[in-house]
């Protein structure tokens, strides 16, 4: 046989490094996301708070959304502790949670913004959450007034979510502007100098305090709404507008939670440990 030439041979050896770095590559692929779980199976317990799941995992808001886990205002609950609240399974919660973490590894659509600059995070939460509010405040409202005028006798319901909403939309009406006019801009100042300097409030606590209690209200209006209408079951003798009213308020009931949560637990203490830092 006669031999092979020296290209020949210098092509193959190529092309076999080739093939076994990439196999060497898949296999230290494998690794890492074995590792990966290992990490998230150790993080993921029901005995950390629904807050500290809220911000750590991926897609974990959307999860207790779907399953009823108050993760904005009753963040500070043990997911067990939550969980018996909204009478779902620990053990449901955690497979959702680590499925959901596993599903969301290549997501790259949503943002961190517990390690973003805090200038960025509040300038997110009013474009997107306050403008949201402001926006559909008015359409709701007078969707409902419309709802109640055709289907009020049948469903009298519909006055409790009418009181509830227009109680609820007064309440953030006041409450957005006193984060635009006076807790953000000092939340800004702080990220942006030294020291935080003087204030009218003394500490940012003070009025961080007064915005958790009114979220507090509003987590309570949301939960009155929800509970008059049997979590937004439509009944038999509805209209198009009836159900196009139930949609807009859990649309705008899923929005305020992941408004709250990026408030209450990735803003507010991120400043408290800001101004205590300085």
């Amino acid at each position: 046989m006669a031999p092979r030439p020296v290209q020949g041979l210098a092509f193959e050896h190529k092309e076999a490094k080739k093939i076994l770095a990439e196999v060497e590559a898949l296999l230290g692929a494998e690794v890492s996301e074995n590792s990966a779980r290992q990490e998230r199976n150790i993080m993921i317990t029901a005995t950390k708070t629904v807050r500290e799941l809220a911000t750590e995992l991926p897609n974990a808001t959307r999860i207790f959304e779907k399953l009823g886990i108050d993760y904005c205002c009753g963040g500070h609950k043990s997911l067990e502790e939550a969980c018996k609240t909204a009478n779902a399974s620990v053990d449901r919660v955690l497979l959702a949670l680590e499925q959901g973490v596993d599903a969301s590894v290549s997501d790259t659509a949503g943002r961190d913004w517990s390690s973003a600059p805090l200038p960025e995070l509040v300038d997110h939460i009013i474009n997107t959450h306050h403008a949201y509010v402001k926006s559909e405040l008015p359409r709701l409202e007078a969707l409902i007034a419309k709802v109640v005028r055709v289907h009020g006798k049948n469903h009298p319901e519909l006055e409790t979510v009418q009181t509830a909403f227009t109680a609820l939309g007064q309440e953030l009406s006041a409450h957005l502007m006193k984060e635009e006019q006076i807790l953000f801009p000092f939340v800004k100042h702080m990220s942006s100098a030294n020291d935080c300097g003087p204030s009218c409030f003394g500490t940012v606590q003070n009025p961080i305090r007064v915005m958790m209690m009114e979220h507090d209200g509003a987590g309570e209006k949301l939960r009155e709404m929800r509970q008059a209408t049997s979590n937004y079951t439509l009944p038999a003798d509805t209209c198009f507008s009836y159900g196009t009213l139930f949609g807009a308020l859990q649309d705008f009931e899923r929005d305020l939670h992941q408004h709250i949560h990026l408030e209450n637990n990735i803003l507010f203490p991120r400043a408290i440990a800001l101004e205590r830092n300085n």
